[in-house]
C-alpha cells in the first residue's frame, strides 16, 4: 500500500502538460448588443469575424502569436496570468462634433471558457484619450467578447 501512495505522488502534475497555445481559425464575436458606455447599456453593432491565429509558448504561462482578421487588420497577441490580450490601435475611432475624429486603443482580452473547454470568451474595450474632441472624459466602450474554433 505504501507503494501505491509513494507512485502516485511520483506522477508530475497534469497541468505541466498543458499548452496554451492557439492556432487556426476561429470566429470571433463582439456582441454590440451588450455593449456598455460609463458602465451603463449603450446597444452598439455587433461585430463578427474570422481571426486566422499563430502563437507558441515558451512555458505554460507565457505565449505570443500574431492575429490576423478577415476585415483587414493585423495585430500582436499575448497570453499571460491565463489570459490572451489582442491590442490594436484604431485611426478616427472617436468622431468629433467638429468633423475631426481621435484615434481609440482596443484591448480584447479572453480566457478559456471553465464551462464549455475550447470556447474562450472575455471583453472587447476600446478607449479614447481623455481631452479627445474637447471633453476631459475618454470615451470608452467595453462589449462581451467570445472566439469559437472553425
Amino acid at each position: 500500500m505504501v507503494a501505491v501512495v509513494v507512485a502516485a505522488f511520483a506522477t508530475p502534475p497534469v497541468h505541466a502538460a498543458l499548452d496554451p497555445a492557439l492556432n487556426g481559425q476561429f470566429t470571433a464575436t463582439s456582441d454590440g448588443q451588450w455593449a456598455k458606455n460609463k458602465e451603463i447599456l449603450h446597444p452598439e453593432g455587433t461585430v463578427i469575424s474570422t481571426w486566422t491565429i499563430s502563437s507558441s509558448c515558451t512555458n505554460a504561462y507565457s505565449c505570443t502569436g500574431t492575429v490576423v482578421s478577415d476585415h483587414g487588420w493585423t495585430a500582436e497577441a499575448k497570453y499571460t496570468s491565463q489570459m490572451w490580450f489582442v491590442t490594436r490601435s484604431l485611426d478616427g475611432w472617436e468622431p468629433c462634433a467638429d468633423g475631426t475624429s481621435a484615434p481609440g486603443k482596443q484591448i480584447i482580452k479572453f480566457y478559456e471558457s471553465r464551462y464549455q473547454p475550447g470556447k474562450y470568451e472575455g471583453w472587447d474595450t476600446t478607449a479614447g484619450p481623455s481631452g479627445a474632441c474637447g471633453i476631459n472624459r475618454p470615451l470608452f466602450i467595453e462589449l462581451p467578447f467570445t472566439l469559437i474554433p472553425k
